[in-house]
């Protein structure tokens, strides 16, 4: 079970990598054509539309409740049936989002509204956030098909095309800003609109690349329309508390978006270039490994064996917290070098954004433990057949985030948002594993916690040298050109890591050897099942 699961953690490790890097090359572009002005504020509260409603039905509840039936039907009742399934679901999801996707283009404007009012007072913003919600709301369509393709080929143990999957999106907007962008205004068009285009070209993309390996796989598509289907009655049971819940979520979503376009232009993209980075060690540490639990965890719910779930749970934890704690404690002592490195060029820097950049990401940068910790315990409980539980802990979690971000925005602007989220995210992790914990009599705690309070120590001691030597380099590295960015940057990380596999070995801290294994030496093993 460990190495089936260090394995498959890899495999997605290495896809999802690969994912964020070309996120943040993304952002990288996007910084450097349009900076934090009004045009990339425009385009994040756009897209944050369709994202709203892909996280309340797609990504979200429909993900955790479609895997583990899938998983077992594969294992009960074979492929032919699990195929059957496979074709209802992508069908009523065609049929729901697109509706809604529709819905949402008649009625962009009060969409907007409801969400970036104050963008009224910029001259055309408003508009021009109209105009991109409308592009890019069938992306929330491509992106539900593109989960439920994922699910399938997660539960047929095939990880590595679905996690690479995401890169399409990010390909697709890098292409648009250089290939689109200069037709844009010749066609009557603003520039950023090409950045919308291509945004749901990225969608379509992350369904195309999964197709043939799913069809290599045997399952062939057909429209089907059964809302009495068994399988599909139990999928829409699970997803309804935990829709209910994630409605919550998104309401929250609501109201920081709402306060961050109220914090004046350029704080809705500081926030989200600085979640950007963020994002990377989540996507590569935390959906990774929570991605390759799920199957195994499913696996175990349905034979009733409680003993390897928790062995599975245990393992994956201890492998976030080893992965997860030293890349929050680098983010914070590395924030403003990091985002002047990445970010500093073109429209970016003539803005001055680095600064606000650097000090929401060491805001956002405590989330990392909560979001990566969220995504492997809150699907066990859908793989106990417990969608209620993660309900009850969102709601408490939203309601908790709603009061830190409107208390705390008031005393640190924008920053408080970030913090907010990320004491938040925090406090959902921590409920879910107490809960959890109690429901299969314990995780191993004290090991864990035994492992915590390493690598907290050694992550520290890591923090501390990496920044040490990243200020000392100032000196006989001046100045803000690439390439002393670059130096100073990567020799503080370089000697960071070396400090921390140093303190590692002295605080006999296995889970580091174990992190090293499972996520980089199991990739090439692996390959095979790309």
């Amino acid at each position: 079970m460990s190495t089936r699961l260090a394995r498959s953690a890899g495999l997605v490790g290495a896809a999802t990598m690969t994912s964020r890097v070309l996120g943040v090359a993304r952002e990288l572009v996007l910084a450097a054509l349009f900076g934090a002005g009004d045009s990339m504020d425009a385009f994040f509260v756009a897209f944050r539309i369709p994202n709203l409603v892909r996280d309340l039905f797609a990504e979200g509840a429909m993900s955790a409740a479609f895997v583990p039936t899938f998983t077992r039907y594969l294992t009960t009742k074979g492929k032919d049936e699990a195929w059957r399934l496979g074709s209802l679901v992508i069908s009523t999801l065609l049929l729901v989002t697109g509706g809604l996707a529709l819905a949402g283009i008649v009625f962009a404007r009060p969409l907007v509204h409801l969400l970036a009012a104050d963008y009224a007072s910029v001259p055309d913003k408003l508009e021009l956030t109209i105009l991109l919600t409308r592009i890019m709301l069938p992306f929330l369509t491509t992106v539900a098909v593109a989960v439920a393709v994922m699910g399938m080929l997660n539960s047929l143990r095939r990880f590595f095309v679905p996690a690479l999957s995401p890169a399409m999106f990010n390909v697709a907007t890098i292409a648009a800003a250089f290939l689109l962008v200069p037709f844009m205004e010749p066609l009557g068009l603003p520039p950023i609109a090409a950045i919308a285009i291509g945004a749901l070209l990225g969608g379509l993309g992350q369904i195309l690349i999964q197709w043939p390996v799913l069809r290599h796989e045997g399952y062939r598509f057909h429209f089907r329309l059964d809302p009495k289907d068994e399988g599909l009655r139990e999928i829409m049971l699970l997803m309804g508390p935990g829709t209910l819940g994630l409605a919550a979520v998104q309401i929250n979503v609501v109201v920081n978006t709402v306060l961050a376009t109220g914090q004046g232009t350029g704080a809705v993209s500081w926030l989200n270039y600085a979640f950007r980075l963020m994002y990377l060690p989540i996507g590569l540490f935390g959906v990774s490994i929570a991605t390759a639990a799920l199957p195994e965890l499913a696996r175990h719910a349905a034979a009733d064996d409680l003993a390897g779930m928790r062995r599975t749970l245990s393992s994956g934890l201890r492998m976030m917290l080893m992965l997860n704690v030293p890349a929050t404690v680098g983010l914070v002592a590395l924030a403003s070098p990091v985002v002047a490195l990445l970010f500093e060029r073109g429209r970016f820097a003539l803005d001055h954004s680095t600064g606000p950049t650097a000090a929401a990401l060491m805001f956002y940068a405590p989330g990392l433990l909560g979001y990566s910790a969220v995504k492997l315990a809150s699907p066990a409980f859908y793989a106990l057949r417990d969608s209620r539980t993660p309900v009850l802990v969102s709601v408490a979690s939203v309601m908790v985030n709603l009061v830190l971000n409107v208390t705390l925005v008031r005393v640190i602007g924008y920053r408080g948002l970030a913090l907010g989220t990320a004491l938040a995210a925090i406090f959902n992790a921590s409920m879910l594993l107490w809960l959890l914990s109690r429901r299969l009599n314990g995780l191993e705690g004290r090991r864990v916690a035994v492992a915590l309070g390493k690598i907290v120590v050694a992550s520290l001691v890591m923090g501390a040298a990496a920044y040490a030597t990243e200020v000392w380099l100032h000196g006989p590295l001046p100045g803000g050109g690439l390439l002393f960015k670059a130096t100073r940057v990567f020799s503080a990380i370089g000697v960071g890591v070396l400090v921390l596999i140093v303190s590692a070995r002295l605080l006999r801290l296995e889970e580091l050897d174990q992190a090293f294994r499972r996520v980089v030496s199991r990739f090439a093993p692996s390959a095979g099942r790309a």
